[in-house]
């Protein structure tokens, strides 16, 4: 099967050093790898609404909705470049994560075995230590094991003024292999 990676991009800075890291990272890939780039400010997504227990009330699927959910099962990769917000993902990329939701429950599509044996990778820019960013880590993975998919790791580069992460020598380094590992099926902490 022919992979294609899709980058979905969830900072509001155009350019920003997740982008430069991921983009960096995808310099890598072998020519005829597919790539699509979507940036979730160009695209954005109304909040998400749980009507799970609303009985038959039906949810108007917004245009943007649409697009990424299609795109997301498209892909055989997905990378979740998401600045580092608070010791998790964007809110950008929260509310499509949250998303994920209502297509769990889209009738005619079965999003999760559409997402199953996929790989789901991260890529974020901080400003500190990488440690701060294991609830970023932990949210990717755990959605990775929730839908089957496999977790390649997040990539993290350290910036914080535009293109700061250029200057990170080891994340530029560990870019140029980061998608050519094997990733393994994602599993949940086994807290012991």
């Amino acid at each position: 099967m022919a992979r294609r990676f899709l980058f979905v991009l969830g900072s509001t800075r155009r350019d920003g050093n997740t982008e430069l890291l991921a983009r960096r990272a995808a310099e890598q890939l072998p020519e005829d790898v597919e790539q699509r780039w979507i940036s979730l400010a160009e695209h954005p997504l109304p909040d998400f609404e749980d009507i799970r227990h609303d009985g038959d009330r039906d949810r108007a699927e917004h245009d943007s909705a649409v697009a990424l959910r299609e795109a997301t099962l498209a892909a055989t990769d997905l990378v979740i470049a998401s600045p580092l917000y608070w010791y998790s993902v964007s809110a950008q990329t929260k509310r499509y994560l949250d998303h994920w939701s209502a297509w769990l429950r889209t009738p005619g599509v079965d999003f999760r075995a559409g997402m199953a044996g996929h790989t789901l990778w991260g890529v974020t820019a901080l400003a500190g230590e990488a440690v701060v960013a294991e609830p970023l880590v932990g949210t990717l993975n755990n959605t990775a094991a929730y839908m089957g998919m496999r977790f390649g790791g997040v990539l993290l580069g350290n910036g914080s003024r535009p293109g700061d992460v250029l200057n990170d020598t080891e994340a530029m380094t560990r870019a140029k292999a980061f998608f050519a590992q094997e990733a393994p099926l994602a599993r949940f902490p086994s807290g012991d």
